[in-house]
């Protein structure tokens, strides 16, 4: 039998949050249908080709797609759908490398005796996603983790894709430069003003230029991409190297409701932080604003911790710094999180005091949440508040 050598899949559910609905309801099968009111969490194929797409406004969504059917969350479905669709991929291979609650990178390169080759493993894998879950499942199957998943990218919908390792060029360089790893909006924008369109045209220029356009590490870093470079294996039970929580929302401008949103992500993430035993030292503010600009804005604490007021006030005052901005265009996506984590019980060994792992009154909530759910008790500033919604995510 003929091996490919291209034994890395990259798994990405179809539109995940409309594709359980549509899974969950009849009628909603093969119409447009968008998750979420104010904003859009998710939209299906049938709303995409009409232009609506995750994080617009849900009015604006409408007007692209008026016969568009509107459906609330119901994130517990989609938290059990993803695992179930996990312990497909766990059933598949051992070696799998979880990205986010719909997606996933599989190692069969030691399954061919057993199992058979990559590409057949592959469609046994999408008919197996379809037929014990219910969805569509796209794959793309490469010899790196980057070209995999360029490769489900190029296949999606609910597609199947294989690069050969002796055609991996001749499929890569003819690509937009925006399938590269790391080319968003602006990056893109310098690329064109210079002519470079195609990931072709990025492999074609020294790597000494990419540096000089683009900075050290992003010039390097695409110049490896353009080429196939990526020797990252996948990896198995790797722990997070950041938490985070965000929110989209309509525009918030006062700074009563900026804080608000604040503080219940942070009371999020930190709960988290403490469940898995862990503390981090990078504070992160990620904002979008109603024209659809960004910015991100971030600090280093003295000592890794999972105190919630820790952490708060770190953020409180990123938000002071980026007032102008705000009220000059509005909020409609915060987002925080906490980076650099290490194990708690490792820091707590190093710190001959105070530990940051978290306050008394911390620990308090965090049983009275646990016993009782995050409802039970919250704080004064978010009574009567819509505490946005939580999004399910892999497990620690």
């Amino acid at each position: 039998m003929f091996v490919t050598g291209a034994t890395i899949l990259h798994a990405d559910l179809d539109a995940f949050y409309a594709s359980v609905e549509q899974r969950d309801d009849p009628r909603l099968r093969g119409r447009p249908v968008i998750v979420g009111g104010g904003v859009v969490l998710a939209a299906s194929y049938e709303a995409k080709r009409r232009g609506v797409v995750t994080a617009m406004g849900g009015a604006r969504a409408l007007q692209l797609c008026p016969e568009a059917i509107v459906v609330p969350p119901r994130m517990s479905a989609y938290s059990q759908a993803s695992k179930d669709v996990f312990e497909v991929f766990r059933n598949t291979t051992p070696v799998v490398e979880g990205l986010s609650i719909d997606e996933a990178f599989l190692d069969v390169g030691g399954l061919r005796k057993i199992a058979g080759e990559p590409l057949e493993i592959a469609r046994r894998l999408r008919k197996d996603v379809r037929e014990k879950v219910g969805l569509p499942i796209t794959v793309g199957v490469a010899r790196t983790k980057f070209l995999a998943k360029v490769a489900s990218g190029v296949a999606k919908p609910d597609g199947l894709l294989l690069v050969p390792p002796d055609r991996e060029l001749a499929f890569l360089h003819p690509l937009a430069v925006e399938r590269l790893w790391g080319v968003g909006k602006v990056t893109a924008a310098k690329l064109r003003d210079h002519g470079i369109t195609k990931v072709g045209d990025v492999a074609d220029l020294p790597k000494s230029m990419l540096v000089s356009m683009l900075g050290r590490a992003l010039g390097r870093h695409l110049h490896a991409l353009a080429h196939n470079y990526d020797p990252r294996p996948v990896y198995v039970g790797r722990r997070r190297r950041s938490m985070g929580a965000q929110r989209a929302t309509r525009a918030l401008t006062t700074p009563e409701e900026i804080d608000a949103t604040v503080v219940a992500l942070v009371d999020r993430v930190t709960r988290r932080l403490r469940s898995a035993g862990r503390v981090g030292r990078t504070v992160v503010l990620r904002m979008r604003f109603s024209d659809f600009t960004r910015a991100t804005r971030s600090h280093t604490l003295p000592q890794p911790t999972s105190s919630t007021e820790e952490i708060l006030t770190a953020l409180r005052v990123l938000v002071a710094k980026t007032m102008p901005l705000i009220d000059s265009a509005g909020l409609t996506l915060i987002g925080i999180s906490v980076g650099n984590l290490d194990n708690a019980d490792s820091v707590q060994l190093m710190l001959p005091f105070d530990d940051g792992v978290g306050s008394a009154l911390d620990t308090v909530l965090d049983t009275v949440h646990d016993k009782f759910g995050s409802s039970a008790v919250t704080r004064a500033v978010l009574l009567g508040r819509d505490p946005g919604i939580s999004v399910p995510l892999l497990p620690e």
